[in-house]
């Protein structure tokens, strides 16, 4: 399975979506070769079965710059507590407002 592309990880929370996407951290061509990859994630927020693609309907996250995680699992599984917590109001940076507060106008 190491050549197919990692797949989206869905995760609900207070009626809220959390997706999640591990992916290999690239390592810089200076640095020395490591024993093992690191895995890092990219991932967003979206009210229940919106359409995280249209715009606004999504919170982005990502790990931590300094984050990286031994497998794709584990990096699954650290991104969810980002996601509860954009949508609980406890992230410093990221909040899901956005998302409640506009409504579709027509």
């Amino acid at each position: 399975m190491p050549d197919e592309p990692a797949s989206w990880h869905v995760f609900e929370y207070e009626g809220f979506d959390i997706h999640v996407l591990p992916q290999l951290k690239p390592t810089p061509e200076h640095a020395p070769l490591r024993a093992s990859d690191r895995y890092v994630y990219i991932g967003h927020v979206c009210r229940h079965g919106a359409n995280a693609d249209a715009p606004g309907e999504a919170v982005r996250f990502h790990s931590d710059g300094n984050d990286e995680f031994k497998s794709a699992d584990d990096a699954v599984q650290d991104a969810p507590h980002i996601g509860r917590s954009i949508i609980d109001g406890t992230h410093p940076d990221l909040s899901v407002l956005s998302l409640v507060s506009h409504h579709h106008h027509s």
